[in-house]
């Protein structure tokens, strides 16, 4: 069942969910990370966050300093924001090693240019 906040954001903006869903071609990492040649931007996005949840990729590590500037890594089970990624997934995501959760749709994103007006 649908809210009534996202029922008005669909009404209000149909080309903002058409975006969404429209199926598109996937450029080459994504399309070796998907196993797939197209799929809508909400499937991609829905895939790199199972492929996240699935390898336990959550509550990455946190850096800490100590004496003499050694880095010692400490993990922190309890920050769920932040993502360790490994190497198929920094492929995707400009070869970060780290990345925020809050920062994740925008990096995929940029996987998909927004069409020429005509």
């Amino acid at each position: 069942m649908l809210t009534p906040k996202l029922k008005k954001a669909i009404t209000d903006n149909p080309k903002k969910l058409a975006d969404l869903i429209d199926l598109v071609n996937l450029p080459t990492t994504l399309r070796e990370f998907m196993g797939q040649s197209q799929t809508s931007r909400l499937g991609c996005f829905k895939r790199v966050w199972s492929y996240i949840k699935e390898n336990n990729l959550q509550a990455c590590p946190s850096v800490t300093l100590a004496m003499y500037s050694a880095i010692l890594w400490t993990k922190d089970p309890n920050n769920k924001n932040i993502v360790c990624c490994d190497e198929k997934l920094k492929g995707i995501l400009l070869g970060k090693p780290r990345v925020d959760l809050a920062e994740l749709p925008t990096l995929m994103k940029l996987h998909f240019p927004k069409k020429q007006k005509s």
